[in-house]
């Protein structure tokens, strides 16, 4: 008997036990010495067979780690197309990294029949962009709370800014035709994801080195000449040939209507905070240059009491009103009149689209005097607001 068919029967037998108990409790009496006998019975069937499954599995499991055996089971359902995928996938992610040690890209370039072959740049695999994409996420923290689409290539998403959400839903009789809605709206500008190219030099030794991994040598730096200056486009892109920032006034973003004008001082951080509606504070952060911080630390309420409050515990954040605070070196560091001064909102209202494309071109020879290998690269993506009701602006007066 497989394990498939031991498991079909414990299932049976589980069925038939439960209708022993649900007739009694029909009935509201309880099991005669018959049902007892036959549910006790089952009982150790099940208990049986469960054993008898888990050391079949365990057997299976250590042989297949020794090589031995192959899964004997009829009813499994077996993909020999997708493990030759992976197979793949696993000759090429080897054949990348070989060239980024040695320069050596022909064997890959025969892998790839896609392979961009302009100017000499490479497509770097999936698993390598979307890695890095992981740690840029984890690098800055604007990607860490904005919501992230990513795409092939760099043709639009198709999503346009929302500049309305819909009405709310009405009721009414079961045969009632329902009511068009008449607030949804949207702005003109689409994600449109635009080529960012980033430069690195990495030391020839150090990727030479077996026991490092190239692969990942070369994607902690992109991600972090990627992130830099991806992070200043979050803040103050100008929508054109950037991401279109949260400090950029744009009616296809934050328009000047969610901008509250004043002192950076209590009364109108009140008004900004509460110039949200209260469905997006679960999500709300600000977001100021440290120069600002330096400032806001400073500042007290009418009883005297400091009104940023410093985290005592290691899982919570510094609070500004009650909501946490992030500090970027992007974000406003000059404090005159009519320069934005900070930002509060809900971060997932900022979305990120990258394109999983992704070309790499190695320079083995440039810095070869220095022992260097140049690393040049090219990826796309756009980010903008989506909805600017859930963010507002501290402009000063």
């Amino acid at each position: 008997m497989t394990i498939t068919e031991k498991k079909q029967k414990r299932a049976t037998i589980v069925t038939q036990a439960r209708s022993i108990l649900d007739k009694a409790e029909q009935e509201s009496r309880d099991l005669t010495t018959e049902e007892e006998n036959s549910y006790n019975a089952a009982m150790t069937d099940v208990e049986k067979l469960s054993k008898e499954i888990e050391r079949e599995e365990r057997q299976q499991s250590l042989e297949r780690g020794l090589g031995k055996v192959e899964d004997t089971d009829p009813n499994k359902v077996t993909d020999p197309e997708g493990r030759a995928a992976e197979e793949k996938k696993k000759e090429i992610r080897a054949s990348f990294v070989g060239g980024l040690r040695t320069g050596n890209f022909s064997e890959y370039r025969d892998l790839q029949m896609t392979n961009a072959t302009q100017a000499g740049y490479l497509v770097a695999p999936e698993q390598l962009v979307a890695q890095l994409i992981k740690d840029l996420d984890n690098y800055f923290f604007i990607r860490q709370y904005a919501r992230k689409f990513t795409i092939k290539g760099t043709h639009s998403l198709g999503f346009p800014k929302r500049t309305q959400r819909a009405s709310r839903a009405v009721r009414g009789s079961e045969l009632a035709a329902p009511i068009p809605d008449k607030q949804l709206a949207f702005g003109k500008r689409e994600f449109r994801p635009k080529w960012l190219t980033a430069e690195i030099l990495v030391s020839k030794p150090l990727l030479q080195n077996s026991v490092i991994d190239p692969e990942e040598i070369v994607r902690e730096e992109l991600a972090y000449a990627f992130g830099q200056t991806q992070e200043q486009e979050f803040m103050t892109g100008d929508g054109a040939e950037e991401a279109l920032g949260l400090f950029t006034p744009s009616d296809l973003g934050i328009s000047t209507a969610r901008d509250v004008t004043g002192l950076l001082n209590f009364d109108t951080l009140i008004e900004a905070k509460f110039s949200i509606k209260q469905q997006y504070w679960k999500n709300m952060k600000w977001i100021y240059h440290r120069d600002a911080i330096k400032q806001l630390a400073k500042i007290k309420d009418g009883d005297g009491q400091y009104i940023w409050r410093q985290s005592v515990m290691n899982s919570e954040p510094d609070l500004l009103l009650g909501v946490p605070f992030l500090m970027s070196e992007y974000a406003p560091d000059s404090f005159s009149s009519g320069d934005y001064a900070g930002i509060i909102g809900d971060l997932s209202q900022y979305w990120i689209v990258d394109s999983m494309d992704m070309e790499i071109q190695a320079l083995f020879e440039l810095y070869a005097r220095t022992n260097q290998v140049d690393f040049i690269a090219r990826s796309a993506n756009d980010g903008m607001p989506v909805l600017e009701e859930s963010f507002a602006r501290i402009k000063l007066q």
